[in-house]
């Protein structure tokens, strides 16, 4: 079981901060008592699927056999085994076992019209924790010492790899777009295996001293082996990820972290792509010349080619 430090790192799925069915004094209000029993793991996209229909139809689903739950989310009867088992029950019936007292509570207080709408709040609660994240990255950066010292070497390294595999190559993208308007030779992995150990032996061939890793969950071996590579070639690392601990960040010489939002089927990245833009912002103000330089050439190229639509 995550720690709470390490559960609020997550952002975990459907509550943060409460740890399955060992939780401590449980909520009055029966759905975020059902939230609690989900919270703080790291579930992945069919048990997320899962969770949000017990918590959308729960006064049903307390009820439903494993048959009938698989067959109305859409997944197999393993899927609901294993869904029941990562929370810590015994099996199905243990959890559902666990989920109807707080379904009758649920229909006891039915005169409560709003519980009815189950759809109601739920992209608003995943904005709130998206809000969280963000109010936890913005204590992290009240100092922004480290931030400042990541971009300075990254701006010096030429040229400056960054990596991101599997759903983190978004990000990654995102980065490396931004950062070759400001930075002579950005080289982009988004591939794993032998492609990226090649493309990290390029760049540091070529002189480049740090590569940029994104790494957001869920966490792909891949990725940790690519970590690895750039270690063995001589690189130093800097990893932007959601949790401080654990063998990505063994392998890195910064961890930067910044929650993920995992109230939906998918992952949303909110705080990690500002932490992205803020060291972006730092690589700017680490070579402001260059920086200027590079920006005004782009610009001149936009304008020439006419690359952007008139506002």
């Amino acid at each position: 079981m995550p720690s709470g430090q390490q559960a609020r790192a997550q952002s975990a799925a459907i509550r943060p901060g409460r740890a399955g069915p060992a939780a401590g004094t449980p909520p009055s209000d029966p759905l975020e008592r059902v939230r609690a029993l989900f919270g703080g793991r790291r579930l992945s996209p069919a048990q997320r699927r899962i969770a949000q229909y017990v918590c959308d139809h729960l006064t049903e689903a307390a009820f439903l056999s494993i048959t009938d739950l698989a067959e109305r989310v859409g997944v197999s009867q393993p899927s609901v085994t294993r869904f029941a088992t990562s929370l810590g029950y015994s099996g199905y019936p243990a959890l559902r076992e666990a989920l109807q007292p707080i379904a009758l509570s649920a229909v006891a207080g039915a005169a409560d019209a709003a519980r009815e709408e189950p759809l109601r709040n739920e992209v608003q609660a995943a904005i709130d924790a998206e809000i969280e994240n963000l109010e936890n990255l913005r204590r992290v950066v009240a100092d922004p010492g480290r931030i400042l010292t990541v971009g300075r070497e990254l701006a010096a390294s030429v040229p400056l790899t960054v990596l991101g595999l599997r759903i983190s190559a978004s990000l990654a993208e995102y980065f490396g777009y931004a950062a070759r308007r400001i930075h002579p030779d950005v080289r982009l992995v988004t591939r794993g295996g032998s492609v990226a150990y090649d493309a990290l032996l390029q760049s540091r061939e070529a002189g480049g001293d740090w590569a940029l890793a994104f790494a957001m969950p869920r966490h792909a071996k891949e990725t940790l082996s690519a970590l690895r590579a750039a270690r063995r070639t001589g690189m130093r690392v800097a990893l932007v990820t959601d949790v401080a601990l654990g063998p990505l960040a063994e392998e890195a010489d910064v961890v930067l972290t910044a929650g993920t939002g995992a109230r939906l089927v998918f992952d949303s990245y909110a705080a990690p792509g500002l932490l992205a833009a803020s060291l972006l912002q730092a690589m700017a103000d680490a070579s402001p010349e260059r920086t200027q330089r590079r920006l005004e050439g782009y610009e001149q190229a936009a304008d020439q080619h006419d690359f952007f639509l008139e506002d």
